[in-house]
């Protein structure tokens, strides 16, 4: 538990460590760039592999390299609303500390009491995650290169080897910078064809212990292996020893995993013991409980740098801190961080596991809890307030909802749930309003002086609004024949079950945050590429420089400069998004997806996406429109 303990205080020591280098010795940052270089370590500062590492080095190149660019200058604006949330955040906390907090103690500690009762002890979840995956996949084609640094990436690293590691390089670091941690780094282009094959020869092994298993990524799963170690009467221990055995000796590349309660914990786990490790937390309250109060705040997967940075701000560093600041945190950060957080100091987390088929999003919802409500006045503020909520929560997510679900809990406890079909899909407050609040006063009529103690809205069967570019693997089309296909049987089958894991959407936030950056570094390396190429072309003197041309992403429709390397290098990055975990489901996939992954050009022999004409070419914009 010390390595917890330790980690915890990494922020702290990497800014006082920046602090010292430069003549100052005080613990909290007094300079806005103290901040700034912690922040520009990136999204994957506690991935295992750099212990040693001096990340104060780290900290001072990625700030050198990058200062006065464009990622840079953004970064900083970033750093700077953080800080002035953050002082908000304290001049509201000052407010609270001048109030008597036991009322909020008290509701706290209610919920707290109702949640712990929805512990599950009985189940056991592993989260599997192949150690290093891209670059395990190709020291097996290329094993000269298993005991030197490289990274799989070019313009964005997306997997840095152990050694690599060692030297501060990882993974959604620009390739220019580890260049100067590492210089003899090896970066090799990305081959995601090869890398679903490999994946899809680990899924196999999975399916065996759980035909349910749920792939997180191309790399990562979860499982529930409970009815299998029933069923043959086996320790959860040894199986997973078996599982990764079995794993090793037919694709030849390892894997760690994590053994707990819940996904949240068996997350958490597969981390402590890696490259090629297990780790397990006991199903038992006390051990889990032990286990939550020393973990930092950063290791629990849905907490990014800057929740992290937001929660140290008030005295939140480790998961054991929630419980002393229970009373402030709906007020600081809302309901549902609430909610999240006092699941992770409990340690709880989902146990359902299911394939991501079968994991469609099918609902958006937000709900408030509160000390018993029974004045139809306020009852109607909250009711606007949550609508409120929800349509910016359907305006993040970009979807309508078909059907509006109303849930109550009364203060007797007793939960229940009303829903009405509005004319059209709708997504703004007024009309999420105007049609949950009949259902409000219908269940006002049925139960006289009805008394409230939380409020909730869902809009069910789903519109996706989102804007999306090019439909390159034909994935979207196929979705929305499903969604048609199963929207009257969804219909019929829906119960009004209403099971809330706040984790799902901080998780998603925390992905999102991490997608951000490996875009916005990929800014940075394009920068960094213009300028060495602007270099390159004032030494030759080839007289005036000639106007920069681009050409459109076929899948982001971002403008790239038009270079085939750039070019490709660029889609490659692409598809590591969303459209790569969708195509890499268990379906079967449309003949041409593989084809088109594992090429680097289209039929007919052309290069991917360059205009087929003149006039299509000066077309394209002229200039990026990063900022």
């Amino acid at each position: 538990m010390g390595t917890d303990d330790e980690a915890a205080q990494e922020e702290k020591r990497v800014i006082e460590a920046i602090q010292t280098s430069e003549g100052r010795t005080e613990t909290a940052p007094d300079n806005e760039h103290d901040t700034l270089k912690y922040h520009l370590l990136g999204p994957s500062l506690t991935k295992s592999g750099q212990d040693g590492v001096d990340q104060t080095k780290v900290s001072e190149i990625i700030y050198n390299a990058s200062k006065g660019s464009k990622y840079f200058n953004n970064e900083e604006v970033k750093d700077k609303n953080l800080t002035q949330k953050i002082e908000r955040i304290l001049a509201r906390k000052r407010q609270l500390d001048r109030l008597d907090m036991s009322s909020h103690i008290r509701r706290a500690d209610e919920q707290i009491a109702e949640l712990e009762l929805s512990r599950d002890l009985t189940q056991t979840v592993v989260h599997v995650d192949c150690d290093a995956f891209y670059a395990a996949v190709e020291e097996l084609d290329r094993p000269e290169l298993k005991d030197v640094p490289f990274a799989v990436g070019k313009g964005v690293l997306t997997t840095c080897n152990y050694h690599a590691r060692r030297f501060g390089c990882r993974s959604g670091m620009a390739g220019f910078i580890a260049m100067r941690l590492c210089p003899e780094l090896i970066c090799l282009p990305l081959n995601f064809g090869k890398y679903t094959t490999k994946a899809n020869e680990v899924r196999t092994i999975l399916a065996q212990y759980d035909p349910k298993y749920q792939p997180a990524s191309l790399d990562e799963a979860y499982l529930n292996i409970t009815a299998y170690c029933s069923e043959h009467d086996r320790d959860p221990w040894e199986v997973v020893e078996e599982m990764r055995t079995q794993i090793h000796e037919n694709t030849r590349i390892t894997v760690s995993a994590g053994l707990g309660a819940n996904a949240t914990i068996a997350k958490i786990c597969s981390n402590k013991n890696k490259p090629n490790g297990q780790f397990k937390v006991p199903n038992d309250r006390v051990a889990i409980m032990d286990f939550m109060r020393v973990l930092p705040t950063r290791k629990v997967n849905g907490i990014g740098r800057v929740f992290e940075r937001e929660l140290g701000a008030i005295g939140v560093s480790t998961c054991g801190d929630i419980y002393e600041y229970r009373g402030y945190l709906s007020s600081l950060f809302g309901d549902k961080a609430f909610q999240f957080l006092v699941r992770i100091h409990l340690g709880l987390g989902r146990t359902k596991i299911q394939p991501a088929e079968d994991h469609e999003r099918k609902s958006v919802g937000t709900e408030s809890t509160f000390g018993d409500m029974s004045e139809p006045e306020e009852l109607r503020k909250k009711l606007r307030h949550i609508a409120e909520e929800l349509e910016g929560d359907l305006a993040r997510t970009g979807f309508k909802g078909r059907t509006l679900c109303l849930k109550v809990k009364l203060h007797t406890y007793e939960v229940l749930t009303r829903q009405a079909a509005p004319p059209g899909a709708i997504n703004k407050a007024d009309d999420l309003y105007k049609f949950s609040l009949p259902m409000l006063c219908k269940l006002e009529k049925e139960i006289p002086g009805m008394r409230l103690r939380l409020m909730g809205l869902r809009a069910t069967h789903l519109v996706d609004t989102k804007k999306t570019g090019i439909d390159f693997f034909g994935l979207r089309k196929i979705a929305a024949n499903k969604q048609t296909e199963s929207y009257e049987k969804r219909m019929v089958e829906d119960d009004g079950e209403w099971e809330v894991w706040p984790e799902a959407e901080f998780e998603e936030a925390a992905r999102q945050e991490r997608q951000d950056d490996m875009n916005e570094v990929l800014v940075l390396s394009q920068e960094q590429e213009e300028d060495d190429s602007c270099q390159k072309d004032t030494e030759k003197e080839e007289g005036a420089p000639r106007e920069v041309q681009y050409w459109a992403c076929p899948i982001c429709a971002t403008p790239q400069e038009a270079s085939d390397a750039t070019f490709n290098a660029h889609i490659d990055f692409c598809l590591s998004k969303q459209t790569i975990r969708d195509a890499a489901k268990e379906a079967t996939p449309e003949p041409r997806t593989d084809k088109m992954m594992g090429s680097s050009k289209t039929t007919r022999g052309r290069k991917r996406g360059r205009p087929t004409t003149e006039a299509e070419h000066l077309g394209r914009p002229k200039k990026a429109f990063f900022s």
